[in-house]
Formats: structure tokens, C-alpha cells, sequence
């Protein structure tokens, strides 16, 4: 059971509280009452009515008012902590964090990697050492980091897309804590048994022994995902997972199609208590067949993704039948068992009875997929020879046997027959009827239970060759075949040797019929593949990734890891085979996270010893400061309410004035309890803020949207340059120019909004001292893509106009466009140009001086270590920075070169590199010429 997350920095001092009935009593006493004396003259007294009335006690509410204050500044005084610190104060202990990073982590990632950046911060400011164990990589090596190496490490895990199996690490970390011995141990779990749960629980208490455990598994909304996708007659249905019973109730199921246009909706909702719901998609065949991807709609994670291929489209497949006898009978008729075995899976479309040839034509028109000929004899010349150009193309046949096929000449059958049939009682008979013998373990029935009850009297039989062991899919016990198929082109041709109704065999009412059935219609999503799923082949196919989906349910290119899979792969994900779209772009296998009998479950942690956390409030908070404030509005209220009571004020009680005193009393406390809007950059605050850490900076507009996209643009310009340069930079901030300190920012970034009013002059001022004193800022009009030149050449946008009317009040020095050899283009990556959202704006610096033996010292606006003060752009930088909580791009890119967001990442890099390195890069650059003049 989680523990109250409130602690007492002094609790000795909370037996205050005990002396609380003593000061009650003290408040209660009262003075003996005076002597009464008989005087007589007293009786004069009577008729003189009392001004003022004393009580000869304290009213009971006031003394509780009293003790009330009392009791918040002895709980004051104890130092009372909410959410305090996992680890004992002063901890010297090496800190370790189990960090559960697979699919079902991934809704809930930015709250587990806030509070591990915490833990971390925290053990750093400790001087201890800290371990990240991701538990879906059970082959790293697990060692002891320094708070900042093991922040930006933090930075760079994200969620894998599959489930991970939190056993597998067990060894490594016995290992490591033998080795590292006492360790505080946290755990940020995500709450979910995707298997094996219990087996873990086990070995992680025998590995940690009495060593602390902090196991953060509250906070967070249990994750949902999706499994078995299923396209019935009338609509797809997909079943809804969660692992517990509370959090999310209801919400919606989105269809997108291969392109990633918007299909459908589904709407599920789950009782109290269900761990499981069903959402469907009600839509025509043809709408439900483009589905290519299911999502849950605000759901980041690969288990909220269904993806479906062609073995989950309803095919829609023709039924022919060469008899014509059983229209007064259909529950003899050969297509009655073909048609409901089928229907679960498939669109069955019958043809008309006595003209077979006529509907397989019609059928062929269709371009149907699949054929079933149920006992179809001889075929007119012209209509095999378009079967075999339909199969050839990738079309399926499959065909039963009967007293028409047994005597017709045939070659649409994957094995040369004999003429006639065998049969109980004939010269090629059997003392008894035959069974099935297993499945081949390489054909398409493969894993399918045998039925026992199943008997076949009667059959074709198939001419003895070398091939016909590879085409068997499926015998009877004397070793005879009862299904055959084979390749031909990139279709497939298979034979019941029975027949489909009930003459020759049981088998048509059996259940493994449905199920040998659904493999063949499997088949015939995939033929464009040879091999898949057909026996016969030497080798087993298997197809190669195409595009994989990371651990938030996005697509991307298949990671190094990934390896091909069988063509006929039907399991879960794997780290080797991460889900996404395997094989040829136009027939791909799908690959989920979870397979269809998949569940989740709750992870029971109360086996453990251990203290719990939430993900929430996860900062400690002190309440000295709420309890003080508290008590001092009790006691203001006090003294009003003695001031009221009293003699020289009791007049006022009636006025209306007495009236908004009592208000403004019992007012009070929620004034001072409220916290007062404040900036959170306050002088103090602020100022700590900035210099803790070197902080990149931009000019906050007031336009929410420009705001946020700003904001997120310079957040992924610090993780670029954390990812890529030595510069563990804090995170952003946003600033007023006419208010905020700006010497603690090396750079800022200032968005010009077209038709915004002018700053302040104020503003103006200190940006102009900010640029002379060594600060550069980089004015941004981000309408490159719109931009006419106009007279000289001059841009007349309105970006550009408002630009021009804040440069009207600075002191700028002369600019000219980045030269080649300018270095700028030089400070880290060598560039050519700066571009950011677009690529066709110009970038303009501090010209440089021409001639070395002027500097230009009269210049205005002179930069520190040569750098410029002043960077005008309009390619939008910050909107190719930008980028979402799951780290994919905000913006799209204009005109969107295949690098042209990484060129931007670099180009910030370079800006960022020169504007603190100053001349260092200068000298560098100018080196032949120092050569030179050295006479070297």
C-alpha cells in the first residue's frame, strides 16, 4: 500500500499538539467573580440601561479559531514536506533506476522520463553516482555515470514498439549490484504484465535483498492497445485492451488507409470493471478492405496500433458448381457447406447452377481473387485458357472432386489424376474408411489440429511421380493425398481429392474444414509471393522490412535490427522483428505488437518491499510557507473579530460598514492562501534560472500559436546540440525585452509578427545595450516562401516592413548577405546556406571589415570576439526545429528536400557554436593569411 507522501523535517516538534487541551482550558478560565454588597442607594442604578455588555466567557467558536492558528504553527514549525525525497538525506548510496521502456510505456513516457530527470538531478546534486537500466535491453552493460552524462543518456532512450521481457534483465542486474553493493533502487514501472509479471516480481526481491526500493507505478493512465482485428460479414471489429479497471472509459478507434487518409470511426467504452471492449466499424466491404491501420485516437504507443494487411481484407470469392440435380435439396447441395464455411471470412458470390462455364466467365470479369469449382468437369478450351492467364497473374483455384472431375480430362489440377475413382467396394477399395494423417509441417495446414472423427470413403486418386510428395498438403493415413496444390506463375492451383458435400466424406462437416478453408483464402492475399504458405518449395520465403513503427505508433524506417521474417509470420513483435509492413510495397505482411490471443493485465507489485510513488507531483513541495500564511490570516481574523467586539468599535456593527469588515475578515485567509499570479521569471527566480545553466533564449510575442511553435523550435534546437556537441544546454526561455535581464543569454531568437505594434522604446534600448555588450540576436521574418523582391532587390513583406520598423530605432552596424568565407559557415558543419522551413530566404550578418588595418571601431554596434550582434533571416528556422512531445516534426518543410530539416538542425548548430566560441574559429579560418604574412 502506497504510503501518504508527507513528511516532518522536525516531527519531535508535532508533540506540540498535545499542549493544545492546556491552552484550551487557559483561553476557557476566567476570573473569580467579584463580591456582591448590598448597598441601597444601588436600587437608583436599575432603570439605567447598560451601554456595553461583557461575556463572561469566550465564545466556543473564537477559542477554536485560536487553537486552529495554534495548531498550524506548531505543524509549521516540524517542517512539514509533501512529496518528499525517495532516498534518506544524505544518502552517499549510488542510485539505480529500472526504467520499463516497451510499448505499453510509451503513453505515459514524458511523466516517466520528468520524474527519472528528477531522480537523477537529485543523485547529482548528492554527488552520486546513477545507473540506467533500460529493461527491454537485457545485453547492456549496466555502469555508474555522473548525473549529467546519465541525463543526456536519459534523453536518448524512447519506448521500443514491442513487449519487453523484464526477466531477461535479471541477471545483469545481480551482477551490477553484487558489484556496486548498497544502492537505492527506483523503478519507474509502467503498471503492466504483458507475461511473466509474477516471475520477475520473484527474482527482482531476491536480487536487491534489503537495499531500498522506490517503485513509481501511480499517476498515469493505464495504457489501452489494440488486438484481433476481424472483418465479419457486416463489420470489422477490433477488440480494445486496458490493464486495469479505471482510467480510460470510452474513446475512439480511427481507420486510415495505406496512404494515411482518414476511413472511419469507431466508438468503444468499457464498464468499471472490464479490462476488455470491442469498438466496430460499420462500413461497406469495399471501404473496410482499404483499412490499412487502426489506432486508437490519442493513444501514443505500437500497441494502440492495429496494422492489417491482406489476410485480415474480405475477399469476395466465387462459388461454381457443375451439378444441377440438388436445387429441391439444398442441404444436398454441393455448395451448402462451401458457402457457410466461407462466410465468416469472405464475401461469397454463388454461380447460377447449370451453366458453370458461363458464370467462371463472370467471375473472371469481376477479377475475383479466388475460385472454388465444386465438382466442374470439362472446361471449353477458350475459358481454361483464361484461368490459367488469371492464376498466372496471381489468381487462386481451388477445385473439389466429384463423378464429373473423376472422368474428366483436366489440366487446371496441381497433380495428374487417374481416371475413375476409388471407393469402399470397388477394385481399388479399402476394408474400412480411411482417416487423415498429420498435416506437413511445411504446407499451409500446418498446426492445425487433425480431426479424428473425420473418414473418407471415397476419392481421386493421383498418379504416383517425384513431385507429388511436395505437393501434398494434406493425406489420408494409407499416405494417398486428399489435398494438393502448387505454384503456377504467382498464382496457386489446389484439389480436394473428395468431394464438397457429404458423398464421398465427412469432412466438409468438420470444423477443420473452416480452418483449412481460411489458410487457403490466407494464400490468396499473397500469391504475388511464391512460396508463401504453399508447400513444395525447397526454402522457406522470407520478406524483407519495409517501414516499422517506433515505440509511439509512428512510422519510420526499419532500425538495423530489424530482419526479414517468414512470409507466413503471425506472431507478435520481436526486437528482431519490430511491427510494421514487411515485403513488396504492394502486398505487404503486417506485423503488430500483440498478437490476436495477446492480453494485459495489472502488475501486482504488493509482493515486493518497497515504498510507492506517484509520477504526479513528483517535485517535494514545502508546506512551511502555506501553513504560516494560514495560521497569520486566522490570527488577522481574530484581532478584526476582538476589534468588532470591543467598546470602541461596537458602534460600527451598525452600520453597514461593520457588514464588509466581516466580509474582508472572512475573505482574508482565501486571499492569502491563493496564490497571486506572478511571472515566473521574477527578478530572483528568474535570474537563477538563467545562469544555473547556459539557456538559449527568444522574444515571447504574445501570439499563443507563434509562441509554442517558438518555444518547441528552440527545446529541439537543445537536444540537437546535446545529441551532437559537447553543449548540455537548459531549456529555453522566454523573455520580455522590455523587462527581463538579457546579458544571461548568449543568443535570442526573436520571431517578427507582421503588423505587430513597435516595442517600447525601452525595449528598444536594451536590446540595443544587449547587442553592444557581446549578445547577438537573430530577427527572423519567416516569410521567405513569400517574399517578392521589391525595389533594389528589397523584400516588401509585411515581416519585412515590421523588421525595418524595429531596426528604425536601433543602432545596427552595416549588413551584407553570409559570404563564403565567412565564419559562420564554418563553426562546426561546413555550409553553404541557412535554411530553416524554407530555403530560399537570404541570411544577413555584420559585414565584415575589408580592409585589416581598419576595425571599424566607430561602428555602432560592434560584436564581442567578432561575432556579429545582429542575424536577420526569413526561412523560419524555428518551425524546422520544432517538434512534438513524440519527436516527430511539428512543421512541414518547404519545398522539403529530402535533408533539408537536418541541414536547418545544423545551421542552428552553427549559430549557436559561433555566437560562444567568438573569434576562436577566426583565427582558424584566416590561418593561410597569418601564414602568409609570417613569411612561412
Amino acid at each position: 500500500m502506497a504510503g501518504l507522501p508527507l513528511s516532518f523535517a522536525e516531527p519531535f516538534l508535532l508533540l506540540g499538539l498535545l499542549s493544545l487541551p492546556a491552552l484550551w482550558w487557559l483561553l476557557r478560565v476566567m476570573p473569580p467573580r467579584p463580591r456582591r454588597i448590598e448597598f441601597p442607594p444601588t436600587r437608583l442604578l436599575f432603570d439605567i440601561a447598560p451601554k456595553e455588555e461583557t461575556p463572561s466567557r469566550t465564545p466556543w467558536w473564537l477559542t477554536a479559531l485560536r487553537l486552529a492558528a495554534a495548531a498550524l504553527v506548531i505543524l509549521a514549525a516540524a517542517g512539514p514536506i509533501w512529496n518528499p525525497q525517495t532516498g534518506p538525506a544524505g544518502s552517499s548510496a549510488p542510485l539505480v533506476i529500472l526504467l520499463d521502456d516497451g510499448w505499453s510505456a510509451a503513453s505515459s513516457w514524458d511523466s516517466r522520463i520528468k520524474a527519472a530527470d528528477e531522480l537523477i538531478a537529485n543523485a547529482d546534486n548528492d554527488r552520486r553516482g546513477v545507473a540506467l537500466v533500460p529493461l527491454s535491453d537485457p545485453a547492456r552493460d549496466i555502469t555508474l555515470m555522473p548525473g549529467g552524462t546519465a541525463r543526456v543518456a536519459l534523453r536518448q532512450l524512447a519506448p521500443k514498439p514491442y513487449s519487453i521481457e523484464r526477466v531477461e534483465t535479471l541477471p545483469a542486474i545481480e551482477r551490477f549490484l553484487k558489484a556496486t553493493g548498497d544502492s537505492e533502487i527506483a523503478w519507474l514501472s509502467d503498471g503492466v504484465d504483458t507475461g511473466r509479471g509474477p516471475e520477475f516480481l520473484e527474482g527482482l526481491g531476491k536480487t536487491i535483498g534489503d537495499r531500498a526500493l522506490t517503485i513509481y507505478d501511480s499517476g498515469t493512465s493505464p495504457p489501452l492497445a489494440l488486438v484481433a482485428a476481424e472483418n465479419a460479414a457486416a463489420k470489422m471489429t477490433v477488440k480494445v485492451l486496458r490493464a486495469g479497471g479505471g482510467g480510460i472509459a470510452a474513446g475512439v478507434v480511427r481507420a486510415i488507409d495505406q496512404k494515411g487518409s482518414p476511413i472511419g470511426e469507431a466508438r468503444f467504452g468499457f464498464a468499471p470493471q472490464d479490462r476488455e471492449t470491442e469498438a466496430a466499424f460499420d462500413l461497406p466491404v469495399e471501404l473496410r478492405n482499404d483499412i490499412a491501420r487502426a489506432e486508437i485516437s490519442g493513444e501514443r504507443s505500437a500497441g494502440a496500433v492495429q496494422l492489417l494487411d491482406k489476410r485480415w481484407r474480405r475477399r469476395a470469392i466465387g462459388v461454381v458448381t457443375g451439378s444441377t440435380s440438388d436445387t429441391a435439396q439444398p442441404l444436398l447441395a454441393s455448395t451448402f457447406y462451401l458457402t457457410r464455411a466461407l462466410a465468416p471470412f469472405a464475401d461469397v458470390r454463388l454461380g447460377d447452377r447449370g451453366a458453370p462455364q458461363q458464370a467462371i466467365t463472370q467471375f473472371l470479369d469481376q477479377k475475383l481473387p479466388m475460385i472454388v469449382m465444386a465438382d466442374v468437369g470439362t472446361l471449353s478450351p477458350e475459358i481454361r485458357e483464361r484461368l490459367n492467364a488469371w492464376i498466372e497473374q496471381g489468381g487462386v483455384l481451388v477445385r473439389f472432386a466429384g463423378p464429373r472431375l473423376a472422368q474428366a480430362d483436366d489440366d487446371l489440377v496441381p497433380v495428374k489424376l487417374r481416371r475413375g475413382g476409388r471407393s469402399l467396394g470397388g477394385s481399388l477399395t479399402w476394408e474400412k474408411p480411411q482417416h487423415l494423417a498429420s498435416f506437413p509441417a511445411d504446407g499451409p495446414f500446418a498446426g492445425l489440429v487433425v480431426p479424428k472423427d473425420v473418414t473418407v470413403s471415397r476419392q481421386v486418386l493421383a498418379e504416383p511421380d517425384a513431385a507429388l510428395a511436395t505437393r501434398s498438403w494434406a493425406s489420408l493415413e494409407d499416405g494417398t493425398p486428399l489435398v494438393t496444390g502448387e505454384h503456377r506463375g504467382k498464382g496457386v492451383v489446389s484439389l480436394f481429392h473428395v468431394s464438397a458435400d457429404m458423398r464421398w466424406s465427412d469432412l466438409p462437416m468438420s470444423g477443420s474444414f473452416v480452418e483449412m478453408l481460411r489458410r487457403i483464402v490466407d494464400v490468396s492475399g499473397y500469391t504475388s509471393t511464391p512460396g508463401a504458405g504453399v508447400a513444395g518449395e525447397a526454402k522457406v520465403e522470407t520478406v524483407a522490412p519495409l517501414r516499422t513503427l517506433d515505440g509511439f505508433g509512428a512510422f519510420g524506417p526499419p532500425p538495423s535490427t530489424a530482419k526479414p521474417l517468414p512470409a507466413d509470420f503471425r506472431d507478435r513483435a520481436t526486437p528482431e522483428h519490430p511491427p510494421g509492413f514487411y515485403g513488396p510495397a504492394d502486398g505487404p505482411l503486417a506485423v503488430n505488437a500483440l498478437a490476436a490471443a495477446d492480453r494485459i493485465a495489472p502488475l501486482d507489485t504488493s509482493s515486493l518491499r518497497a515504498r510507492h510513488a506517484s509520477y504526479t507531483n513528483a517535485e517535494p513541495r514545502d508546506l512551511r510557507g502555506i501553513l504560516l500564511a494560514s495560521a497569520l490570516a486566522l490570527f488577522l481574523i481574530d484581532a478584526v473579530i476582538v476589534a468588532l467586539l470591543g467598546a470602541g468599535i461596537a458602534a460600527l456593527l451598525r452600520r453597514r460598514a461593520a457588514t464588509a469588515a466581516l466580509a474582508f475578515a472572512f475573505a482574508l485567509p482565501t486571499l492569502v492562501a491563493t496564490p497571486w499570479p506572478a511571472r515566473a521569471d521574477n527578478n530572483d527566480d528568474f535570474a537563477i534560472k538563467a545562469v544555473s545553466q547556459t539557456r538559449l533564449a527568444y522574444v515571447v510575442t504574445g501570439n499563443a500559436d507563434v509562441d509554442s511553435i517558438v518555444k518547441a523550435g528552440m527545446a529541439g534546437l537543445t537536444l540537437f546540440l546535446a545529441q551532437r556537441t559537447a553543449l548540455e544546454a537548459g531549456d529555453p526561455v522566454g523573455v520580455d525585452p522590455a523587462r527581463d535581464e538579457l546579458a544571461f543569454f548568449p543568443l535570442i531568437y526573436w520571431p517578427v509578427m507582421p503588423g505587430a505594434p513597435k516595442p517600447p522604446q525601452d525595449a528598444i534600448n536594451r536590446i540595443d545595450a544587449y547587442m553592444k555588450q557581446g549578445g547577438t540576436v537573430i530577427f527572423d521574418t519567416r516569410d521567405a516562401i513569400e517574399a517578392p523582391p521589391g525595389p533594389n532587390g528589397a523584400s516588401q513583406t509585411p515581416g519585412m516592413l515590421a523588421l525595418r520598423s524595429i531596426l528604425s530605432s536601433l543602432d545596427v552596424p552595416e549588413l551584407e548577405p553570409v559570404p563564403r568565407e565567412h565564419v559562420l559557415t564554418k563553426t562546426f558543419y561546413l555550409l553553404r546556406d541557412f535554411p530553416g522551413r524554407f530555403s530560399t530566404g537570404q541570411t544577413w550578418v555584420e559585414t565584415l571589415p575589408r580592409d585589416e588595418d581598419d576595425e571599424a571601431a566607430s561602428r555602432p554596434a560592434r560584436g564581442g570576439d567578432g561575432v556579429s550582434p545582429i542575424i536577420i533571416t526569413s526561412n523560419d528556422l524555428a518551425g524546422a526545429w520544432a517538434l512534438r512531445p513524440d519527436g516527430q516534426p511539428m512543421l512541414p518543410l518547404t519545398p522539403g528536400e529530402p535533408r533539408q530539416r537536418e541541414f536547418a538542425f545544423r545551421a542552428g548548430v552553427n549559430i549557436v557554436m559561433y555566437t560562444l566560441t567568438g573569434n576562436y574559429k577566426a583565427d582558424q579560418v584566416h590561418a593561410p593569411a597569418l601564414i602568409e604574412r609570417l613569411g612561412q
